[in-house]
């Protein structure tokens, strides 16, 4: 079974996925039964080019599938054509309320136009940038903000609520509809979770295109993962969303690792290792803590999909070991047992634990990327 193939799940744990049409962000596949991508946003001066590069690479690195970018003044989409071509990831221009920038950003080679209906002018301006967008190959999001509706429904329902916010949704969606154009993704974001999945919750009823998830403004690192993972994982949980932006105040690829972290959580995607680990107790035969911040900071760049235990004691630790590709369960005198597959293997001095650890995720890695590279071959 691929680690997104969910047919052969026991029916509680299986989540069916909102059935939407599919569009393309640069060679993404978004919607559909495409996997579900987790996209980040740079914080550099776009105009500053090699901050952005810089900063693109590493979302690149973290996992990233597409990456947006703020296109505010004329240096910015100046500097976009450069970033683009330095990207091996679709990059999306998000061109706020500057119509000119939406044009421009589409000639520099964008992938994705988001637009806000709110900010963005006229109907006369959206055509212009409906067209700039077919004539170069970009799809658009429509990303709809409880913070910048517009004036008539402020007035119409008296402040923010999920009717105002799918009502602008759908009446931009029938702009770009009654152009023929087709191919755009929505977002309904506010800071408030219960209005954005409620918003979310109609908009997923009311039309077919793929759904772009975020809790807009969310915090710090701390409570923005956690505002982030009850609004977002309510939603994923329910089949709803095709893409995914974690809006932390930190560093972007934070905004990479929390949204895998959710994804795996659900069994929606798997990147990289997943630690299975006990909060530790007064029955732990070593630092599970300790031993679990280096774990996570020395395998950050194995990006196959493994699972780890690391486990204090023998009271849950062989148990949970059978679930996973590898285990550590903590003994008695200073050392514990090693588990492969789900079997005692052979028992390890707590001293070395976590080199030897290491090295075993990474030749498990290397096993596992050389088999799928025999079955390509074989299957070529």
């Amino acid at each position: 079974m691929s680690h997104d193939d969910h047919t052969h799940l026991r029916p509680w744990r299986r989540i069916d996925r909102r059935k939407s049409r599919q569009i393309m962000v640069g060679a993404v596949p978004i919607g559909g039964d495409a996997p579900i991508a987790v996209q980040s946003m740079t914080n550099t001066l776009t105009a500053d080019a090699a901050a952005t590069i810089d900063q693109v690479r590493q979302l690149e690195e973290a996992g990233a599938d597409i990456v947006r970018v703020s296109c505010p003044d004329v240096e910015s989409t100046a500097a976009l054509s450069t970033i683009v071509k330095a990207s091996k990831v679709p990059i999306v221009a998000d061109i706020h309320f500057h119509y000119k920038r939406g044009i421009e950003a589409a000639r520099a080679g964008a992938a994705c136009l988001r637009i806000n209906p709110g900010n963005i002018g006229s109907p006369d301006r959206v055509r212009e940038v409906i067209q700039a967008a077919r004539d170069h190959g970009c799809s658009m999001r429509i990303g709809v903000n409880a913070g910048s509706l517009e004036r008539d429904l402020l007035e119409k329902y008296g402040e923010p609520c999920p009717d105002a916010m799918v009502e602008s949704a759908l009446s931009h969606a029938r702009i770009l509809q009654d152009h023929d154009f087709h191919d755009f993704k929505i977002s309904v974001k506010a800071s408030d979770i219960f209005m954005t999945v409620a918003a979310y919750q109609q908009l997923a009823d009311a039309i077919d295109c793929p759904l772009h998830l975020g809790i807009t403004e969310a915090g710090a690192l701390r409570t923005g993962t956690v505002k982030s993972a009850i609004g977002m994982g309510s939603l994923l949980w329910a089949g709803i969303g095709d893409t995914i932006r974690v809006s932390l105040a930190a560093d972007p690829v934070e905004e990479i690792k929390v949204g895998f972290d959710l994804l795996k959580s659900l069994g929606l995607r798997h990147r990289g290792v997943n630690i299975i680990a006990c909060p530790s107790c007064a029955r732990q035969g070593f630092n599970v803590i300790k031993t679990v911040e280096a774990l996570e900071e020395r395998l950050a760049h194995v990006s196959t999909p493994l699972s780890l235990s690391i486990i204090g004691c023998v009271v849950n630790g062989p148990g949970e070991a059978l679930m996973t590709d590898l285990g550590f369960t903590g003994g008695g005198k200073g050392s514990g047992m090693v588990y492969v597959a789900g079997r005692a293997d052979h028992k390890l001095d707590n001293d070395g634990m976590v080199d030897h650890i290491v090295g075993l995720v990474e030749a498990r890695a290397a096993e596992i990327e050389a088999e799928k590279a025999r079955a390509l071959q074989a299957a070529e």
